[in-house]
């Protein structure tokens, strides 16, 4: 194993108790910043401890993904690489530990990457992994977030209540992760929430917020996540006022809450996420290039 892993190197040994691996990526992957946000939050609402990182050097061009100059309080400049971060938590009332793995969308050398993601999956025990992303919709701001979910394996789409994925075309590390961990015999599983695409530039904590409940979930526990419901309500709030400016904007968003008010009058969201899954599946197919 050491062979495939010369980009991960282990900074803090842990004992975990059936670890569940949460991985989200900036890019492509994550409108609205919404599944790095909710996966950073969860591992700082946990204390988790740094245990490793996965080398840029191979990963990242450095021309696309630059690294940043830091000034410390000496003075001395430091450079900042881009890099995935693991962090480690043990989790009260719930039979199952957290490891958080975030990082952004690699460039280049997908399946190494993937290969020591894996590596990391093997070396915790983990008895799952769960992957987070977030795309634009055309859903209002002003109605709750859908949240789509996926699994290729049976019993675990049947505990968490959702289905195999239908989708085919382009897709991104987080496709790319699931495939490979599946072929490895991992059980793995994919959330992903909507942002709305008139809103699209600027981070959605309410996004956030849906996964953060959504993976509470799997770990069968509550918690309490007053300040990222507040920035969800001023976030609300704010684009709301920003809409009202706009009297062509206004219109659009009326329109989508009435065709939203009649869906979820006709149907259950949580019992019939057709709607959302062609959401998902026409942006995968869109934004192919998106970064």
């Amino acid at each position: 194993m050491s062979s495939l892993t010369p980009h991960l190197r282990w900074t803090d040994e842990v004992e975990l108790q059936s670890p569940i691996l949460l991985a989200a990526f900036e890019g492509w992957n994550d409108a609205g910043e919404a599944s790095t946000t909710a996966a950073r939050y969860l591992r700082d609402h946990f204390k988790a401890n740094p245990v490793a990182t996965i080398d840029a050097e191979d990963f990242f061009d450095f021309t696309v993904a630059r690294p940043f100059v830091r000034l410390q309080s000496n003075a001395q400049r430091t450079i900042q690489w881009p890099s995935t971060k693991l962090s480690a938590a043990s989790i009260p009332n719930s039979e199952y530990d957290l490891v958080t793995l975030i990082g952004h969308e690699p460039q280049l050398r997908w399946r190494t990457f993937a290969d020591q993601i894996a590596a990391v999956a093997e070396a915790i025990g983990a008895c799952q992994v769960i992957t987070l992303g977030a795309l634009l919709v055309d859903m209002p701001h002003t109605r709750p977030v859908q949240v789509y979910g996926s699994s290729d394996d049976a019993d675990l789409a049947e505990r968490l209540a959702i289905s195999p994925s239908t989708y085919e075309g382009p897709t991104g590390i987080v496709g790319v992760l699931s495939s490979h961990l599946r072929k490895l015999g991992m059980p793995t599983a994919s959330f992903w929430a909507g942002v709305p695409a008139y809103v699209s530039n600027a981070p959605s904590p309410k996004a956030a917020l849906a996964l953060v409940n959504r993976v509470c979930g799997v770990f069968d526990i509550s918690i309490t996540c007053t300040d990222l419901e507040i920035a969800a309500a001023d976030y609300e709030r704010q684009v709301s006022d920003i809409v009202a400016e706009d009297d062509s904007t206004a219109e659009y968003v009326e329109q989508l809450e009435s065709d939203f008010d009649r869906e979820a009058s006709e149907s259950d969201f949580s019992d019939d996420p057709d709607r959302l899954v062609s959401e998902v599946e026409d942006f995968l197919r869109n934004h192919p290039g998106r970064n």
